[in-house]
This record gives C-alpha cells, structure tokens and sequence, in this order.
C-alpha cells in the first residue's frame, strides 16, 4: 500500500490524525519511532534547518522537494507536506505537485499568500486572489498523478482579511477539489467551531506552541470536527533550547564531560540510527 493510500485509509476511518513536525530526516524517523501515524514536513523547520533562515519564502521548489524525498524515504508513516503557495503561479503549481509526488510526499498541502509568503503565525502577510487560488487547486487536481495523492488547500485569510473571509476561502477551496482544508491561525476555541460547522470536508488544525490558536488536546480537536491536528514547531523548538543549554554549558566549562547524563550514547544512537540492522544486512550478502 502506498503512503498516500494508506492516509486515504486514515482520513475515512474514526479518529484524529496526529503529525508531528520534521525539519530532516532524522527528525522524522523518532517521530515514527515515537508512534506517530504520519509525519509533517514544515517549511518553517526546513528552512530553519537547510539554511539557517526563518520562514519568509527563501526556499526554493529543488529544496524542498529535495529533502521532502529525504524525509519520506527514511518512513514508513505518510509525510505531509508543505509546499507553500506552490512557488509561482498555476504552471508553478503543476510542476511543484509533480516533484512532490516523485518525492513520495502522501500530502501536498498549498496556501494562498503572495510570493514571498510568511510563516502563517507571523505578521505582514498578504493573500491573492480567492479565484487565484481556487485556480491554483484546480491545477494541482489536474497536476496529480496518483489519486491517492491528497491535497490540502490552507487560506492565510484570517489575519489578513476577517474570519468570513477565512470561511468562504475555505468552502471555495472545497469546491475547486481540496481534499483537506486548513484555516491557518483561528484566534478562539469558536471560531475553531464554527470552521467545522460550516466547513464539510476533513480539516487540519494547527498546533503552533506561542502562537494565536488556543492550544487544544487532538481529542478536543477530534471531538469539535477536526480530522489532522499538526505540531510543526515542537521538536524544532525543544530541539534548539537543548542545544543552546548544552552549547553554553561546554563552552563555560571547557567540557561536555559533566552533562551526558542529558545525551544519548553511543551505542544506543547507533541502535537508534539502525546501525545493527544495517551491518547485518551487509554480512548477508557476503555468503
């Protein structure tokens, strides 16, 4: 069964999909270590990771799609993923879903902010056209290869405009063939109500750790109407507070001799990493 079939298998059946964010590889392979069902591949992680940037639109479609093949083909759970507005327009948007499906990516989600975006908990974005992006899902619909393959069609609107704004967004969107819709930043557990009252198609709620969505259990999510519930930022975010305690403590004390007690060792990492698998399939072959 391919990833993207198997999130179709997950989307029809009862209960909320959780995907924690991955900004690499590695990141994603303890997600699915953990026991998560399926990973989210964040633009605002990768371009934290790949170069070092916040999330303002500097990553390019080759990047992403680069580390997007990285990341699917080191699990075996569904990677959603960003892919941002599509990074141009509707020809754009057709070669974008292309690479991604030749990435093995199960989801393709797309927004509706001009080039360059934002990250969508940040301030200053605009948004095109709603007939523009309702043009671009249609082009990714046509773009798609495997039917499997699922969109997400998120509206930034929010922010930008008004919440009525965000909700015929997101029923347009619906319309054009969205298969997932994703009203980025609802500022109240109401307005989070009121997106799956009105909205009849599953949807994705955002768990950005800080930011302007009340902060919600994926069970409250489930049971007011949501179907994905992503946390894009919370390995990021622990990840980077660890390394800069630790950073900080070597370089006061001249050595990391006192703290391993906060690290992983060798031999389980390697365990982790699937060293021993690998060495035996090695010795397999030499029979």
């Amino acid at each position: 069964m391919s990833q993207a079939k198997k999130l179709r298998k997950m989307l029809a059946e009862p209960g909320i999909i959780r995907a924690p964010g991955a900004y690499d590889a590695w990141s994603a392979r303890l997600i699915e270590k953990a026991g998560f069902p399926a990973v989210y591949m964040t633009g605002y992680g990768l371009s934290a990771s790949l170069i070092g940037r916040p999330d303002i639109g500097l990553l390019s479609l080759t990047e992403m799609a680069g580390e997007g093949k990285n990341i699917a083909a080191a699990v075996d759970i569904p990677v959603i993923a960003d892919a941002d507005n599509g990074y141009g327009g509707l020809l754009n948007v057709v070669r974008t879903v292309q690479e991604y499906e030749r990435a093995g990516l199960a989801a393709i989600q797309l927004e509706d902010q001009v080039t360059p975006k934002r990250c969508g908990h940040m301030e200053g974005k605009q948004i095109i056209p709603k007939e523009e992006m309702a043009a671009k899902i249609r082009a990714a619909c046509y773009a798609r290869k495997d039917p499997d393959t699922v969109l997400i069609a998120r509206t930034d609107a929010r922010a930008v405009i008004d919440f009525d704004e965000a909700l015929a967004r997101a029923a347009l969107y619906a319309e054009a063939g969205a298969d997932v819709i994703f009203v980025e930043a609802p500022q109240s557990v109401e307005e989070l109500q009121t997106i799956a009252n009105t909205i009849h198609k599953p949807l994705l709620a955002n768990m950005v750790e800080h930011g302007k969505t009340p902060m919600l259990t994926g069970k409250e999510l489930e049971t007011i109407g949501f179907k994905i519930v992503i946390y894009p930022v919370t390995a990021l975010y622990t990840v980077t507070q660890a390394m800069m305690t630790m950073l900080k403590k070597v370089k006061q004390d001249d050595t990391s001799k006192h703290d391993t007690e906060h690290m992983v060792e060798f031999p389980d990492f390697n365990e982790l990493i699937g060293l021993p698998a690998i060495r035996e399939l090695e010795r397999s072959f030499m029979k």
